[in-house]
């Protein structure tokens, strides 16, 4: 079987929205990035019920891949999800990358929309998410893989796995992947 709706989630800073270019390229899966469906210049959220509307609509199409992992409206997704990819990396690799990153102009973001700038507060509240995430986040992630055993769940935990894994759909060693999905 084909995976036709593939999930990456992950901590801040993991790596989600370069794998699921990558896996875009790879399969011809259509990419969509969360954040960039979510937020709106000037780091203003779209309201929660419009949100959840938009969710559920990319949820039911056929084929898609999405990174991030926005808890409110996870259950959606990977109810609908083949494949669940989780980037289990290091809380120091995560910080270190997106401090890296900082100020910068992402392509996964709203057009025009740079990270939050270094001191604001929004930073520091992206930084302490990070800094808590394999305490908070992580285990209620891998309970979801019990409560919804219909998607394979793989998880990476080091840009070597990424690599590793991304070889293995590049050289189609793994027929799930197929460009005719």
């Amino acid at each position: 079987m084909p995976y036709n709706r593939i999930m990456i989630i992950g901590s801040g800073g993991s790596g989600k929205s370069t794998l699921a270019r990558r896996l875009g390229e790879l399969t011809g899966l259509p990419v969509i990035h969360l954040d960039r469906e979510f937020w709106h210049l000037g780091w203003v959220k779209t309201p929660k019920a419009e949100w959840k509307e938009k969710v559920v609509g990319f949820a039911a199409g056929g084929s898609w891949i999405t990174d991030g992992n926005f808890g409110g409206t996870m259950a959606l997704r990977w109810a609908r999800a083949d494949l669940v990819i989780f980037l289990d990396f290091g809380t120091l690799i995560c910080l270190w990358r997106v401090i890296r990153r900082r100020n910068k102009i992402r392509p996964d973001m709203p057009d025009g929309m740079e990270e939050n700038p270094f001191f604001s507060k929004g930073y520091f509240k992206f930084l302490w998410w990070i800094a808590s995430f394999r305490l908070r986040e992580r285990p209620e992630i891998l309970a979801m893989r019990e409560k919804y055993p219909q998607a394979e769940f793989v998880r990476l935990r080091n840009d070597r796995e990424v690599g590793e894994f991304l070889g293995r759909v590049y050289t189609f060693e793994d027929t799930r992947f197929r460009a005719d999905m």
